[in-house]
Protein backbone atom coordinates (compact mmCIF):
# COMPACT_ATOMS: atom_id res chain seq x y z
CA UNK A 1 0.00 0.00 0.00
CA UNK A 2 1.25 3.51 -0.74
CA UNK A 3 0.96 5.82 2.26
CA UNK A 4 1.61 9.52 2.87
CA UNK A 5 2.45 10.68 6.39
CA UNK A 6 1.28 14.26 6.93
CA UNK A 7 2.54 15.51 10.27
CA UNK A 8 5.88 13.80 10.79
CA UNK A 9 6.33 14.47 14.48
CA UNK A 10 6.93 11.71 17.01
CA UNK A 11 3.70 9.91 16.12
CA UNK A 12 4.00 10.21 12.34
CA UNK A 13 7.67 9.25 12.27
CA UNK A 14 7.13 6.22 14.51
CA UNK A 15 4.11 4.74 12.74
CA UNK A 16 5.48 5.58 9.29
CA UNK A 17 8.79 3.89 10.14
CA UNK A 18 7.01 0.78 11.43
CA UNK A 19 4.95 0.58 8.23
CA UNK A 20 7.97 1.06 5.98
CA UNK A 21 9.94 -1.60 7.85
CA UNK A 22 7.04 -3.99 7.20
CA UNK A 23 7.26 -3.38 3.45
CA UNK A 24 4.70 -0.63 2.84
CA UNK A 25 5.57 2.24 0.48
CA UNK A 26 5.71 5.26 2.79
CA UNK A 27 6.20 8.92 1.87
CA UNK A 28 6.90 11.46 4.63
CA UNK A 29 6.16 15.18 4.50
CA UNK A 30 9.06 16.55 6.56
CA UNK A 31 10.15 19.86 8.01
CA UNK A 32 12.67 19.84 10.85
CA UNK A 33 13.92 16.33 10.04
CA UNK A 34 14.13 16.67 6.25
CA UNK A 35 17.88 17.23 5.81
CA UNK A 36 18.89 14.69 8.46
CA UNK A 37 16.63 11.96 7.06
CA UNK A 38 17.71 12.58 3.48
CA UNK A 39 21.36 12.33 4.54
CA UNK A 40 21.32 9.59 7.19
CA UNK A 41 17.87 7.94 7.15
CA UNK A 42 15.45 7.49 10.06
CA UNK A 43 16.31 5.86 13.40
CA UNK A 44 13.76 4.47 15.86
CA UNK A 45 14.95 3.96 19.45
CA UNK A 46 12.33 1.63 20.89
CA UNK A 47 11.64 -0.43 23.98
CA UNK A 48 10.71 -3.17 21.48
CA UNK A 49 14.06 -3.00 19.69
CA UNK A 50 15.93 -0.26 17.84
CA UNK A 51 16.07 -0.13 14.06
CA UNK A 52 17.26 2.15 11.28
CA UNK A 53 15.82 2.86 7.81
CA UNK A 54 18.49 3.89 5.31
CA UNK A 55 16.25 4.87 2.42
CA UNK A 56 13.35 7.09 3.42
CA UNK A 57 11.20 9.01 0.94
CA UNK A 58 11.06 12.51 2.41
CA UNK A 59 9.61 15.66 0.86
CA UNK A 60 9.42 19.33 1.71
CA UNK A 61 6.03 19.92 0.04
CA UNK A 62 2.94 17.84 -0.69
CA UNK A 63 3.07 18.90 -4.33
CA UNK A 64 6.32 16.95 -4.71
CA UNK A 65 4.74 13.75 -3.33
CA UNK A 66 2.92 11.09 -5.38
CA UNK A 67 -0.74 10.33 -5.06
CA UNK A 68 -1.29 7.52 -2.58
CA UNK A 69 -3.76 4.88 -1.40
CA UNK A 70 -3.93 6.22 2.17
CA UNK A 71 -3.08 9.51 3.84
CA UNK A 72 -2.26 9.25 7.56
CA UNK A 73 -2.49 12.54 9.46
CA UNK A 74 -0.45 13.17 12.58
CA UNK A 75 -0.58 16.97 12.52
CA UNK A 76 -1.03 18.90 15.72
CA UNK A 77 -4.62 20.07 15.54
CA UNK A 78 -3.74 23.77 15.68
CA UNK A 79 -2.33 23.25 12.15
CA UNK A 80 -5.66 22.04 10.75
CA UNK A 81 -6.15 25.31 8.88
CA UNK A 82 -3.57 23.98 6.37
CA UNK A 83 -5.24 20.61 5.70
CA UNK A 84 -6.56 21.44 2.23
CA UNK A 85 -3.17 22.58 0.93
CA UNK A 86 -1.31 19.65 2.49
CA UNK A 87 -3.66 16.81 1.57
CA UNK A 88 -5.41 17.57 -1.73
CA UNK A 89 -2.34 16.95 -3.97
CA UNK A 90 -2.12 13.39 -2.59
CA UNK A 91 -5.63 12.24 -3.45
CA UNK A 92 -6.80 9.82 -6.13
CA UNK A 93 -10.47 9.06 -6.55
CA UNK A 94 -10.43 6.34 -3.88
CA UNK A 95 -7.70 7.57 -1.51
CA UNK A 96 -8.63 7.03 2.14
CA UNK A 97 -7.74 9.61 4.81
CA UNK A 98 -7.00 8.37 8.33
CA UNK A 99 -6.51 10.99 11.05
CA UNK A 100 -4.69 9.92 14.20
CA UNK A 101 -4.96 13.39 15.73
CA UNK A 102 -6.05 14.16 19.27
CA UNK A 103 -9.49 15.24 20.40
CA UNK A 104 -12.71 15.94 18.53
CA UNK A 105 -13.61 17.78 15.35
CA UNK A 106 -10.88 16.52 13.04
CA UNK A 107 -12.97 14.05 11.06
CA UNK A 108 -15.71 16.65 10.62
CA UNK A 109 -13.26 19.17 9.18
CA UNK A 110 -11.75 16.60 6.82
CA UNK A 111 -15.20 15.48 5.69
CA UNK A 112 -16.16 19.06 4.85
CA UNK A 113 -13.06 19.38 2.67
CA UNK A 114 -12.78 15.98 1.00
CA UNK A 115 -16.10 14.16 1.50
CA UNK A 116 -17.21 11.97 4.39
CA UNK A 117 -16.76 8.76 2.38
CA UNK A 118 -12.96 9.12 2.48
CA UNK A 119 -12.58 9.69 6.20
CA UNK A 120 -11.51 7.37 8.98
CA UNK A 121 -10.35 8.32 12.45
CA UNK A 122 -8.16 6.64 14.97
CA UNK A 123 -6.88 7.09 18.50
CA UNK A 124 -3.26 6.25 19.21
CA UNK A 125 -2.12 5.20 22.67
CA UNK A 126 1.53 5.95 22.05
CA UNK A 127 4.33 7.15 24.32
CA UNK A 128 6.91 8.67 21.98
CA UNK A 129 9.13 11.72 21.71
CA UNK A 130 11.34 13.15 19.02
CA UNK A 131 15.08 13.04 19.56
CA UNK A 132 17.72 14.72 17.47
CA UNK A 133 16.67 15.28 13.82
CA UNK A 134 16.15 11.94 12.13
CA UNK A 135 15.47 10.09 15.40
CA UNK A 136 12.26 9.16 17.20
CA UNK A 137 12.07 7.53 20.64
CA UNK A 138 9.33 4.94 21.31
CA UNK A 139 8.92 4.85 25.09
CA UNK A 140 5.89 2.58 25.41
CA UNK A 141 2.42 1.61 24.27
CA UNK A 142 1.57 2.09 20.58
CA UNK A 143 -1.90 0.60 20.14
CA UNK A 144 -4.28 2.17 17.62
CA UNK A 145 -8.08 1.90 17.54
CA UNK A 146 -9.56 3.11 14.26
CA UNK A 147 -12.93 3.29 12.55
CA UNK A 148 -15.06 4.91 9.92
CA UNK A 149 -16.23 8.48 10.43
CA UNK A 150 -19.63 7.34 9.12
CA UNK A 151 -19.76 4.55 11.71
CA UNK A 152 -19.95 0.80 11.41
CA UNK A 153 -17.27 -1.84 11.10
CA UNK A 154 -16.12 -1.67 7.48
CA UNK A 155 -13.87 -3.94 5.43
CA UNK A 156 -11.66 -0.90 4.78
CA UNK A 157 -11.12 -0.24 8.49
CA UNK A 158 -10.40 -3.91 9.10
CA UNK A 159 -7.86 -3.95 6.24
CA UNK A 160 -6.07 -0.90 7.65
CA UNK A 161 -6.01 -2.49 11.10
CA UNK A 162 -4.48 -5.63 9.61
CA UNK A 163 -1.86 -3.52 7.82
CA UNK A 164 -0.78 -2.01 11.14
CA UNK A 165 -0.73 -5.42 12.82
CA UNK A 166 1.57 -6.77 10.08
CA UNK A 167 3.87 -3.88 11.01
CA UNK A 168 3.87 -5.04 14.68
CA UNK A 169 1.57 -2.19 15.73
CA UNK A 170 -1.36 -3.47 17.83
CA UNK A 171 -4.48 -2.19 16.07
CA UNK A 172 -8.22 -2.75 16.39
CA UNK A 173 -10.99 -1.71 14.02
CA UNK A 174 -14.01 -0.38 15.93
CA UNK A 175 -17.62 0.26 14.95
CA UNK A 176 -18.09 3.27 17.28
CA UNK A 177 -15.35 5.79 16.55
CA UNK A 178 -17.06 8.42 18.71
CA UNK A 179 -16.77 6.19 21.77
CA UNK A 180 -13.09 5.52 21.06
CA UNK A 181 -12.46 9.27 20.75
CA UNK A 182 -14.11 10.02 24.11
CA UNK A 183 -12.30 7.13 25.81
CA UNK A 184 -8.98 8.71 24.77
CA UNK A 185 -10.20 12.06 26.14
CA UNK A 186 -10.71 10.42 29.54
CA UNK A 187 -6.89 10.20 29.63
CA UNK A 188 -5.97 13.26 27.59
CA UNK A 189 -8.03 15.86 29.43
CA UNK A 190 -6.62 15.28 32.94
CA UNK A 191 -3.05 14.22 32.18
CA UNK A 192 -2.21 16.54 29.29
CA UNK A 193 -3.68 19.57 31.03
CA UNK A 194 -2.44 18.96 34.57
CA UNK A 195 1.07 18.05 33.43
CA UNK A 196 1.26 21.14 31.22
CA UNK A 197 0.12 23.39 34.08
CA UNK A 198 2.17 21.84 36.86
CA UNK A 199 5.19 20.80 34.78
CA UNK A 200 5.08 17.52 36.68
CA UNK A 201 5.31 14.14 34.96
CA UNK A 202 2.46 11.64 35.12
CA UNK A 203 4.10 9.61 37.89
CA UNK A 204 4.59 12.75 39.99
CA UNK A 205 0.90 13.61 39.64
CA UNK A 206 -0.19 10.14 40.68
CA UNK A 207 2.24 10.02 43.63
CA UNK A 208 0.67 13.21 45.08
CA UNK A 209 -2.64 12.18 46.71
CA UNK A 210 -4.58 15.43 46.07
CA UNK A 211 -3.45 15.47 42.42
CA UNK A 212 -4.31 11.80 42.00
CA UNK A 213 -7.79 12.54 43.34
CA UNK A 214 -8.13 15.46 40.90
CA UNK A 215 -7.17 13.14 38.02
CA UNK A 216 -9.90 10.73 39.11
CA UNK A 217 -12.46 13.55 39.44
CA UNK A 218 -11.66 14.83 35.95
CA UNK A 219 -11.86 11.33 34.50
CA UNK A 220 -15.29 10.78 36.03
CA UNK A 221 -16.48 14.11 34.63
CA UNK A 222 -15.24 13.29 31.12
CA UNK A 223 -16.95 9.89 31.29
CA UNK A 224 -20.21 11.68 32.11
CA UNK A 225 -19.70 13.94 29.11
CA UNK A 226 -19.00 10.92 26.92
CA UNK A 227 -22.03 8.95 28.05
CA UNK A 228 -24.29 11.90 27.19
CA UNK A 229 -23.26 11.62 23.51
CA UNK A 230 -25.40 8.62 22.53
CA UNK A 231 -22.58 6.10 22.35
CA UNK A 232 -23.18 2.49 21.38
CA UNK A 233 -22.68 1.61 25.06
CA UNK A 234 -21.78 3.60 28.15
CA UNK A 235 -18.26 3.84 29.49
CA UNK A 236 -18.15 2.39 33.03
CA UNK A 237 -16.53 5.23 34.91
CA UNK A 238 -14.82 3.59 37.91
CA UNK A 239 -13.51 0.55 36.04
CA UNK A 240 -12.26 2.52 33.04
CA UNK A 241 -10.56 5.18 35.14
CA UNK A 242 -8.81 2.53 37.25
CA UNK A 243 -7.62 0.82 34.05
CA UNK A 244 -6.19 4.08 32.66
CA UNK A 245 -4.43 4.92 35.92
CA UNK A 246 -2.87 1.45 36.01
CA UNK A 247 -1.60 1.95 32.44
CA UNK A 248 -0.24 5.38 33.31
CA UNK A 249 1.62 4.12 36.34
CA UNK A 250 3.38 1.70 34.01
CA UNK A 251 4.67 4.59 31.87
CA UNK A 252 7.00 5.88 34.59
CA UNK A 253 8.07 9.52 34.43
CA UNK A 254 6.17 10.25 31.22
CA UNK A 255 5.80 13.77 29.79
CA UNK A 256 2.56 14.10 27.79
CA UNK A 257 2.72 16.01 24.51
CA UNK A 258 1.06 19.12 25.92
CA UNK A 259 3.64 19.35 28.70
CA UNK A 260 6.44 19.17 26.11
CA UNK A 261 4.71 21.74 23.90
CA UNK A 262 4.50 24.20 26.79
CA UNK A 263 8.14 23.60 27.74
CA UNK A 264 9.15 24.34 24.17
CA UNK A 265 6.80 27.35 23.93
CA UNK A 266 4.65 25.81 21.24
CA UNK A 267 0.90 26.22 20.95
CA UNK A 268 -1.35 23.73 22.78
CA UNK A 269 -4.14 21.63 21.24
CA UNK A 270 -6.79 23.29 23.36
CA UNK A 271 -9.59 23.45 20.82
CA UNK A 272 -9.78 19.76 19.97
CA UNK A 273 -9.02 18.40 23.46
CA UNK A 274 -11.01 20.90 25.55
CA UNK A 275 -13.18 23.44 23.72
CA UNK A 276 -14.99 21.09 21.33
CA UNK A 277 -15.67 18.36 23.93
CA UNK A 278 -17.03 21.03 26.28
CA UNK A 279 -19.29 22.30 23.48
CA UNK A 280 -20.60 18.78 22.84
CA UNK A 281 -21.34 18.28 26.54
CA UNK A 282 -23.10 21.65 26.73
CA UNK A 283 -25.27 20.72 23.76
CA UNK A 284 -26.49 17.75 25.80
CA UNK A 285 -27.21 19.98 28.79
CA UNK A 286 -24.21 18.76 30.76
CA UNK A 287 -21.79 21.04 32.62
CA UNK A 288 -18.18 19.95 33.10
CA UNK A 289 -16.93 22.46 35.69
CA UNK A 290 -13.57 20.86 36.51
CA UNK A 291 -12.71 20.49 32.82
CA UNK A 292 -13.86 24.04 32.17
CA UNK A 293 -11.57 25.35 34.91
CA UNK A 294 -8.61 23.36 33.58
CA UNK A 295 -9.26 24.64 30.06
CA UNK A 296 -9.52 28.23 31.31
CA UNK A 297 -6.16 28.02 33.12
CA UNK A 298 -4.45 26.47 30.09
CA UNK A 299 -5.92 29.13 27.82
CA UNK A 300 -4.79 31.85 30.21
CA UNK A 301 -1.24 30.56 29.84
CA UNK A 302 -1.58 30.68 26.06
CA UNK A 303 -2.85 34.25 26.16
CA UNK A 304 0.02 35.28 28.46
CA UNK A 305 2.56 33.69 26.10
CA UNK A 306 1.27 35.68 23.12
CA UNK A 307 1.56 38.98 24.98
CA UNK A 308 5.10 38.46 26.28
Amino acid sequence: MSIAIIGSGALGLYYGAMLQRAGEEVHFLLRRDLDAIREDGLSVISISGDFHLDNVKGYSTSNAMPRVDTVIIGLKTFNNYDMDTLIRPLLDDDTAILTLQNGLGNEEQLASLFGAQRILGGVAFLCSNRGKPGTVHHLGQGKIRLGEFAGGLSARAQALAEMFRRACVPCEAVADLKKARWEKLVWNIPFNGLCALSQCTTDQLLAHPPSRELVQTLMAEVVQGANAQGLSSDIVSTDFAAHLIDLTEGMGDYRPSMMIDRQQQRALELNSIYAIPLQHAKQQGLAMPQTTMLYSLLDLGEQAATTD
